[in-house]
């Protein structure tokens, strides 16, 4: 006897899609070109710093990586970390023979203390400090002077929301990633609806993925606007 067909929602194995953070991975634009740019001169900076800041989702982790490949494949050491990770035990072995060093959000609860002494030893030792932040570094909470005029001085790249022609391109790209076939109506229907970030774009391939195959259906433009109706999962 055939066993049935299971019927209703069929929900798929959560495997996860892996996020790529190549420089092939990366549109280029004209609200990213100018961080883009400064990436691209390293080492050649006027200073062993540099700051990207923009709001979330407009692209600097991923600009943090590209960077991070970049300097690693030149032989350097990098490591890449959060401010809430620096602490002024690690700064020594972090600046150490030259490396480089990326930290993200250091406009949020950074170790002032020991961010201003890896500041100033990478610059001693010759290595290089990428700070990644939603402010401009002339904008932080510092309490310490010494820290506030250095990153005041360093050179910044603004990063800013991603415009409707390269929200269009990041969709095509997630969704061509994961082997989805969708038409331009699609595309065109969730630009006029989405929040301009990269965040919001994989948020949503990746919620259109999962809902597509656990329904088995085709993706149009009543299956998204259903998607969309039914607010964040």
């Amino acid at each position: 006897m055939t066993p049935a067909r299971p019927s209703g929602r069929q929900y798929p194995l959560d495997l996860g899609h892996r996020q790529a953070w190549g420089l092939d991975d990366f549109l280029v634009a004209a609200s990213n070109q100018d961080a883009v740019e400064w990436l691209d001169r390293w080492p050649d900076w006027p200073g062993h710093a540099l700051a990207l800041h923009g709001p979330a989702g407009s692209g600097k982790t991923h600009l943090a990586h590209v960077w991070e490949a970049r300097v690693g494949a030149s032989g350097a050491t990098v490591q890449l970390m959060e401010a809430t990770e620096l602490k002024a035990v690690n700064v020594a072995m972090l600046a150490a023979n030259g490396a480089a060093v990326v930290v993200e959000h250091g406009d949020k609860n950074v170790d002032e203390k020991a961010l201003l002494h890896l500041f100033n030893l990478l610059k001693e030792t010759g290595g290089h400090l990428l700070l990644t932040s939603r402010e401009a570094p002339s904008r932080w909470p510092m309490t310490l002077p010494d820290l506030g005029s250095r990153l005041s001085a360093i050179p910044i790249a603004e990063l800013r929301p991603p415009d409707d022609d390269l929200l269009e391109a990041v969709l095509v790209k997630l969704f061509h990633d994961r082997q989805l076939t969708v038409d331009r109506p699609v595309v065109a229907y969730l630009l006029s609806r989405m929040e301009r970030s990269f965040d919001a774009a994989r948020h949503l391939a990746d919620t259109i993925d999962r809902e597509a195959l656990a329904e088995g259906r085709r993706i149009t433009v009543p299956f998204v606007r259903q998607i969309l109706e039914s607010g964040p999962s």
